[in-house]
């Protein structure tokens, strides 16, 4: 596995890859950071890696970059099913855990709880990319972000969800 330091006004993060895809990105100081990095990784520079880069630059602009390369998360079965979920949380909105707990469940066909869902989603191995920041409490409170509370509120004004250290969002549902 290869990696490489990328620039963010949030700080810095690492990404990882195979070389092909996108196998992690993670802020330096967050919670489960580089859980899924093996021990042996090599700093390389690969087109993925610039690809990246290109996309926080404008995420961080406040677009809403198109993401034009591979992604590939190590992970449990369930844990990949909550994370195709949170790629389909649109710019700008957010869900909930309860939310993701129904649509997981109807997906994999049994009941799973929320706070199951909390702990797949607080796994996530490629923050951003994979929008495990637009999750939220029931009643739009802000919990939980592996980056951070700081972050989180952050991103989240970036996109329009908060207008200063607010920590409760207008909840507009998306499944």
């Amino acid at each position: 596995m290869l990696q490489k330091q990328l620039n963010t006004p949030l700080g810095p993060m690492t990404a990882m890859s195979d070389g092909l895809s996108l196998n992690g990105l993670w802020f330096v100081d967050q919670k489960y950071y580089g859980s899924t990095l093996p021990k042996l990784t090599l700093l390389a520079q690969r087109p993925i890696f610039a690809k990246v880069q290109a996309w926080l630059d404008a995420y961080f602009a406040g677009e809403d970059p198109t993401v034009d390369f591979p992604v590939q998360p190590a992970g449990t079965p369930f844990r990949q099913a909550v994370w195709a979920q949170l790629r389909q949380i649109p710019y700008g909105e957010v869900t909930t855990y309860g939310t993701l707990a129904t649509v997981v469940g109807d997906q994999l066909g049994h009941l799973v709880g929320a706070q199951a869902i909390g702990g797949a989603v607080g796994h996530n191995p490629i923050s951003l990319v994979i929008s495990c920041h637009r999750v939220v409490a029931g009643d739009g409170a802000l919990t939980g972000y592996a980056g951070g509370m700081a972050r989180k509120q952050a991103l989240l004004r970036l996109e329009g969800q908060l207008k200063t250290n607010e920590e409760h969002v207008s909840l507009r549902k998306t499944p």
